[in-house]
C-alpha cells in the first residue's frame, strides 16, 4: 500500500526543475533567481504549511500578474548556525496577532519580495529565545506590511542580476494564522512539536539545495564548454580513452573538469530525483549542494588560469563565471556544514557527536 502511495505521488516537477535551473545558469547565474517565482518562500510553507496554508498562499503564484517570494533566515549573528536566530515573534493576544522583531540579512529576492504587490516573506523567529531551536518556528510577511523594511542593499562579487538585502521588523504585525504549520487554540500558541520548527527549516534545505547545485552545474559548463572551445581554436583537443601519460597538463585539466561536472550533475539529478518519489533526500541533498560548490569553483577557477591574461580580462566572460560560482559554495549551508550534514548521516552521528 504505501509503495502504490509513492507511485501515485512520484512526479518529475524536481527533475524538471533542476534542468531548467542548470540551463538558465549556463547563460547567466541571475536569471532563475531573479525570475518572478515562490522561490524559497514557496519551498518553507511546502515543507512545513498545512495543506489550507499551501492553497492560500501559493495559489497566488500561478494566478495572474508576476509574483516574488522570499526567505529569511540569516542573522547578524546567526549564519550557518540557524537554531540561534534571535528575530522574535510574540504572541499579542489582545489582538491576536504575531508581532516581529529582528533583523535579516542575506535575504535574495528580498527587495522584490517585501515592495511588490502579492510578494511575501518567510520569516524565520524564535516565539522563546530561552527553549533553543524548538522554538523556532516560521512566519509568512506580506509584502508591504507595515513594520518590514529593507535597510541595506548588497553589493556583491557575483550573481548581480539578483537582488540581496538586509531585512528590518520593527513591531511587524501579522495575522496569528500566518505562522506556519498546525497550530491549536490561539492561547496555547503553536503546536509543531519538539525541534518541529527547526526540523522544518532543514526540509526546506532538503529542498532547495538541489535548485542551489543545478545552478552551480550551469555554470560549471559554461565556463568548462567556453574554455574547451576557445583551446580547440588553438588546436588543443583532449583524446578520450588515452592514458594519462600520453595526455599532456592542460588535457588532463580539460577532462577532469568535464569528470567532476559529470559527477556534480549525477548527484543532483539524484537529490531531486528522490523528492520526485517522495523519498527522504537530506543526505543526498547536502552531498549534490557540497560536491557542486567544490566543483563549480574549481572548474571556473581552472578556466580562468587555463586562459591566461584574457581569462582574468573582461574580454572573456570566464571572470564572471569564476566571480558567480563561489557563491554556490556559500549560500543554503557552506560547503562545510554540507560536509558535516553527510558525515553525520553516513556514520550515524548525531549534532552533539559531531561538530
Amino acid at each position: 500500500d504505501k509503495a502504490e502511495d509513492k507511485a501515485k505521488k512520484a512526479s518529475s516537477n524536481n527533475v524538471k526543475m533542476i534542468h531548467m535551473i542548470e540551463a538558465l545558469s549556463w547563460g547567466d547565474a541571475g536569471i532563475y533567481l531573479c525570475t518572478p517565482s515562490s522561490a524559497l518562500g514557496g519551498a518553507a510553507i511546502n515543507a512545513v504549511g498545512t495543506p489550507e496554508q499551501k492553497e492560500r498562499f501559493l495559489r497566488r503564484f500561478t494566478e495572474g500578474a508576476p509574483k516574488w517570494g522570499a526567505m529569511a533566515m540569516t542573522e547578524p549573528h546567526a549564519g550557518s548556525d540557524t537554531s540561534n536566530i534571535q528575530t522574535t515573534a510574540r504572541l499579542d493576544e489582545a489582538t491576536n496577532e504575531w508581532v516581529i522583531n529582528g533583523e535579516k540579512i542575506y535575504c535574495t529576492s528580498g527587495a522584490l519580495a517585501t515592495e511588490e504587490s502579492n510578494g511575501l516573506v518567510v520569516v524565520w523567529a524564535t516565539v522563546d529565545r530561552a527553549a533553543g531551536r524548538s522554538a523556532m518556528k516560521p512566519f509568512v510577511v506580506e509584502a508591504n506590511t507595515p513594520g518590514m523594511s529593507v535597510v541595506k542593499k548588497e553589493r556583491k562579487l557575483g550573481i548581480r542580476a539578483s537582488d540581496t538585502v538586509s531585512l528590518l521588523f520593527e513591531d511587524c504585525r501579522i495575522p496569528y494564522d500566518n505562522i506556519l504549520g498546525t497550530i491549536d487554540a490561539p492561547k496555547a500558541g503553536p503546536t509543531n512539536g519538539q525541534d518541529k520548527g527547526f526540523k522544518g527549516a532543514m526540509k526546506t534545505f532538503d529542498s532547495s539545495r538541489p535548485w542551489v547545485a543545478a545552478s552551480a552545474m550551469g555554470i560549471a559548463r559554461a565556463a568548462f564548454e567556453f574554455t574547451r572551445d576557445t583551446l580547440k581554436k588553438e588546436g588543443i583537443t583532449v583524446t578520450y580513452g588515452a592514458p594519462k601519460h600520453k595526455l599532456t597538463s592542460v588535457q588532463r585539466d580539460l577532462l577532469e573538469m568535464e569528470m567532476d561536472i559529470q559527477a556534480g550533475w549525477l548527484l543532483t539529478v539524484r537529490s531531486a530525483a528522490y523528492m520526485d518519489q517522495g523519498e527522504p533526500n537530506s543526505l543526498e541533498a547536502a552531498m549534490a549542494k557540497a560536491k557542486a560548490g567544490l566543483v563549480v569553483t574549481r572548474v571556473t577557477q581552472k578556466a580562468v588560469e587555463l586562459l591566461g591574461p584574457l581569462g582574468y580580462s573582461h574580454e572573456f566572460l570566464v571572470e564572471k563565471w569564476m566571480r558567480d560560482a563561489k557563491i554556490n559554495d556559500i549560500f543554503e549551508g557552506t560547503g562545510q556544514i554540507n560536509t558535516l550534514i553527510v558525515a553525520r548521516r553516513i556514520l550515524g552521528y548525531t549534532r552533539r557527536e559531531l561538530k
